[in-house]
């Protein structure tokens, strides 16, 4: 089978923004975003739903172009039969239940009854609120709610799944099931689209992320090589050894090491360094001159240390 067009897989960004009157939304994005699991991470007001509001067509840019697989805004009943959104926010019709939220959802797309009893079911189950599918949503709890945001987002098996802070308000375990389900809609090609502030979900989940801040994406990537091209900031490592202060007697004579500070247990160091590949190297050296060297590991790979290198603040946790 000839493989698409490869703007028939990605969702592209051509230099966007997007203002409210004199407000910033976004500015000067250009993105390229492949199939998988891609986190926007940012605090409030950074611009992830409005990234979010113009992948869907419910806002037009002010200037630039979007394409979400090659389909632009402007063919809504093609955009809308590719995609699907979930929303932070509660709007539901009043008196429907969870089963006649999502029918009717279908129905919009002309489908026959018997098949959108059947999808309808199907999303429902998936989301597990079989047993919730017949009570009013007016009854459900916040969990339950995001649930059936989210049974209706994939009701229509869209190829491209945009999920504004779709983990919030699930309990544990229904949280994990949640991501399972990402993460095998992730690995069937699709893309699905998160927006989240629990930044070690982000880590465990995401393909790929996208970091906002007052409008501007300021990276993106998968986490290492987005930690990898900065270039001004020292790389934190973490060592347990069994002699920590004289490890920090030996690295604090490295030009390259800024800083060594003792863990709280006394059983290790936490060491900045401008050069990695250098001090991995002294490392070793130590390592056969009489301190044993139990674990090493870097501190800063991951969404929240990044983004504070970026930034200078951290996201909403």
């Amino acid at each position: 089978m000839t493989p698409p067009p490869l703007e028939q897989s990605l969702i592209t960004f051509d230099n966007v923004s997007r203002f409210y009157g004199e407000v910033l939304g976004v500015n000067r994005v250009t993105l390229s975003i492949p199939p998988g699991i891609t986190s926007l991470v940012g605090p409030n007001g950074s611009g992830k739903t409005t990234l979010m509001n113009l992948m869907t067509a419910l806002v037009r840019p002010t200037r630039g172009s979007i394409r979400i697989l090659g389909i632009t805004p402007h063919q809504p009943e093609k955009l809308f039969a590719l995609l699907g959104y979930s929303t932070q926010f509660d709007a539901f019709p009043k008196g429907l239940t969870g089963f006649q939220f999502i029918y009717s959802f279908l129905r919009l797309f002309g489908k026959p009854h018997l098949e959108c009893e059947r999808l309808a079911s199907q999303a429902i189950e998936r989301v597990n609120l079989a047993e919730a599918a017949h009570r009013k949503i007016a009854g459900y709890s916040k969990g339950m709610r995001q649930r059936i945001k989210l049974a209706q987002a994939i009701a229509h098996d869209p190829r491209v799944l945009v999920l504004d802070e779709p983990l919030n308000g699930l309990d544990p375990l229904v949280r994990a099931e949640t991501i399972a389900m990402f993460r095998e809609l992730a690995n069937q090609g699709r893309h699905v689209i998160v927006s989240s502030h629990i930044l070690h979900e982000v880590d465990m989940i995401s393909d790929q992320v996208i970091l906002l801040s007052n409008g501007y994406v300021v990276a993106e990537g998968k986490i290492s090589g987005v930690r990898s091209e900065i270039r001004d900031q020292p790389m934190q490592v973490l060592i347990r050894c069994n002699r920590p202060s004289a490890l920090a007697a030996k690295v604090f004579d490295e030009d390259s090491v800024v800083e060594a500070r003792l863990h709280s247990d006394g059983g290790g160091l936490l060491i900045k360094t401008r050069d990695a590949d250098k001090f991995y190297r002294l490392l070793n050296h130590i390592a056969l001159n009489g301190i044993e060297i139990e674990t090493v590991a870097p501190a800063d790979d991951n969404v929240n240390s990044v983004y504070e290198y970026l930034i200078g603040e951290e996201p909403q946790k």
